[in-house]
């Protein structure tokens, strides 16, 4: 099956394979496009102790595949902890490797989180917020001359900004900032929140779309499997005049590693038919 151009798929949904072999199966079911994952822990698809040669490879590899790349999903660490002078050093070298990586691989955008794995604020809430917003602000000046994006996944369940109210306090801050908003159906649901709030809210700002499934409290779960509304989401962000890309991050707990290329099929043609 033809699966709709403007949807594609994260290499985090076969995070168990090595780089070629996720690229190499995304192809091979008929995908075009991926997100590229570059998250420690979660996906190691890139080193995360990243230099030129490093960027290189990957890139070269990418280059391969005939994938085009999407987004790069990367992490430079915390952005509502304070840095020292020698930690504000490494986190711009990594920042600018994963820029490189983006330019090199001819992504639209680099995203970075909405803080760190913590609901807790390191100071006040308040403070926090304005860190994170001040990092990402800063990353997009700094982007700005390789012609890459940044985007932030606002809404991340696990993350300082885990629900619609800490998305939109978030998302105050960053307004003039040019950094763009990834909206994420499971993170939504998983945190009780609506989907067709956060697109009601946002969809000014949302410049991609993550799909995976959700019931409150639980992220992991193929499509069609929890409780998130994608029909009624897709025609809102269609309404709203969305013209954006989706893609499929399957990072699912619900199916077996060798029956991922099947889920991953289903759900790019259930979809399909939505978009």
């Amino acid at each position: 099956m033809t699966f709709h151009p403007r949807l594609g798929c994260s290499t985090i949904s076969f995070r168990h394979l090595d780089l070629p072999g996720a690229l190499e199966t995304i192809a091979g079911l008929g995908f075009t496009e991926i997100d590229l994952g570059a998250l420690p822990g979660v996906c190691d698809h890139v080193p995360y102790i990243l230099d030129e040669p490093a960027v290189a490879a990957v890139a070269k590899t990418v280059a391969a595949s005939g994938l085009q790349v999407r987004s790069v999903n990367g992490d430079v660490g915390d952005l509502n902890w304070p840095l020292s002078p020698q930690a504000r050093v490494e986190r711009t070298r990594h920042l600018d490797m994963l820029l490189s990586l983006a330019e090199q691989t001819e992504a639209q955008a680099l995203v970075l989180p909405c803080g760190a794995l913590d609901h807790e604020p390191v100071d006040a809430l308040d403070h926090d917020l304005d860190l994170v917003a001040a990092e990402l602000t800063a990353a997009a000046v700094r982007a700005a001359g390789t012609g890459v994006e940044i985007w932030t996944e606002s809404l991340h369940f696990f993350r300082l900004c885990f629900n619609t109210e800490r998305a939109q306090q978030l998302t105050d801050r960053l307004v003039g900032s040019g950094v763009g908003l990834v909206m994420d159906f499971s993170h939504i649901v998983a945190s009780g929140g609506s989907p067709e709030d956060f697109i009601n809210r946002f969809h000014e700002r949302i410049a991609h779309v993550h799909l995976r499934d959700a019931v409150p409290g639980d992220i992991n779960l193929s499509i069609g499997n929890g409780q998130a509304d994608f029909a009624g989401g897709l025609k809102a962000l269609a309404d709203k005049g969305y013209t954006g890309h989706f893609s499929l991050e399957l990072e699912t707990r619900d199916v077996t590693n060798d029956q991922r290329p099947a889920a991953a099929a289903r759900a790019a043609a259930a979809i399909t038919n939505l978009i």
